[in-house]
């Protein structure tokens, strides 16, 4: 049964996450393997091609000095009979083999993905050595830059705060990310049926920041962030940037296209990855200051559930908190309200309905406030939503005795 609203959409299902989760553990099979792929994600992944039958097969070695001991053939088409067999040696040895650039060939080969990866120089102490924390900042920062990304595929603007959030971190539940790398290189590998929008637009994003920041310091100026925002630049891109860049001498972030899809639209192939340095701080830093202080508020219309009412005495106005179920993509809000729009929203919770208003939501503290509220009304549900809502304030009255004392509830 559909619990909704009665004239709100019903939204689009999303792929399950486990359905993604069990693709990744799948080894492939040699009839699901496309010759040419493998080919591309070994060269891509530093293996070294050493001769082989021409427009037969190829003789492909791992990268590093360790290397020579191992050898794929891997055929170059399924013209000959013997190509599944090979497909399958060749499968079977990367399986085998305990090199972080075969297991990455793997992953590549079990769901084709784009691959998002990162590098930074950090300072090393003896023998190479890098303190512990390291990888732990890297690794925050790549989330906070894919978060970043994932945010201006569902639109665009200079400071998100907490809109949209949801909806982003799910789109990063598909995406794998593997171990950080001896040379502090860090990948991640985003599926192309669930996120390559993800993928284009960050990679966009970066492009886009690194000619703004250039711009900013020929000139002085930042009107190059202002345009930069429909590529995909926000406060959240600059400050993973900064999160990625402080404390080291340097960063880069590169995007290589799945072979088995080729390049995007718009995007470009064999672009050397992104840089930014120290140098490039203060830029960032004047961005996201700007692009929090410049967003706009929205006006909206929501939908939502009485969570939390307060008011410090009988007929006055008083603050209530809303779980929105429709109309921003926040997952509550608060909101001060005169006395009578008060009195109809603690109405509406006490008989298991939403409530619908209209306001300005806020950029201030995050686009988690609702100003000049108006409109108060109970919206009907479908009766079985009704009943959920009915439920859930039996079992949670305890926070409703603080709005519900003397004459706040008559």
């Amino acid at each position: 049964m559909t619990h909704r609203l009665l004239e709100e959409p019903v939204r689009p299902v999303r792929p399950h996450p486990d359905d993604i989760a069990a693709a990744w553990h799948r080894p492939p099979q040699p009839d699901q393997v496309d010759p040419a792929v493998l080919g591309a994600l070994l060269h891509r992944h530093g293996w070294r091609r050493r001769g082989g039958a021409s427009g037969r097969y190829g003789r492909w070695t791992p990268p590093g000095p360790g290397g020579g001991g191992t050898s794929l053939l891997v055929p170059e088409s399924r013209a000959f009979p013997d190509s599944d067999d090979l497909l399958g040696e060749a499968l079977q040895a990367l399986t085998r083999s305990g090199t972080p650039s075969a297991r990455e060939v793997l992953i590549g080969l079990a769901v084709p993905s784009d691959e998002i990866r990162w590098w930074r120089e950090a300072p090393s102490g003896p023998a190479d050595s890098v303190p512990w924390n390291v990888e732990a900042q890297l690794r925050a920062a790549a989330r906070q830059m894919l978060l970043a990304g994932a945010l201006a595929t569902r639109a665009r603007a200079g400071y998100y705060g907490a809109r949209h959030r949801r909806a982003a971190a799910a789109l990063l539940e598909h995406v794998l990310v593997g171990p950080a790398a001896a040379d502090g290189r860090l990948t991640a590998f985003v599926p192309l049926d669930t996120g390559r929008t993800l993928a284009v637009r960050l990679h966009q994003a970066l492009y886009a920041a690194r000619e703004a920041v250039d711009y900013q310091r020929a000139t002085g100026g930042m009107d190059a962030f202002d345009g930069a925002v429909e590529a995909g630049v926000s406060r959240e891109l600059t400050e993973a940037l900064i999160a990625l860049v402080r404390g080291t001498e340097g960063a880069r972030i590169g995007v290589e296209w799945a072979p088995s899809a080729g390049v995007p639209e718009n995007c470009a192939a064999g672009v050397e990855p992104v840089e930014f340095s120290p140098g490039d701080l203060p830029a960032l830093r004047e961005a996201g200051e700007r692009y929090l202080r410049e967003e706009p508020p929205v006006p909206v219309r929501i939908t939502g559930t009485v969570v939390r009412m307060r008011r410090p005495g009988p007929r006055c106005e008083g603050s209530i908190r809303l779980r929105v179920i429709a109309g921003a993509e926040i997952p509550q809000v608060r909101i001060t309200l005169d006395e009578e729009d008060y009195r109809i929203a603690g109405h509406a919770h006490l008989v298991g309905l939403p409530v619908r208003l209209h306001g300005q939501l806020e950029s201030r503290g995050g686009f988690r406030r609702l100003t000049g509220a108006c409109g108060v009304a109970p919206v009907q549900v479908e009766e079985a939503e009704r009943d959920r809502l009915m439920k859930s304030l039996q079992e949670n009255l305890d926070f409703f005795e603080e709005a519900c004392s003397g004459d706040d509830c008559d």
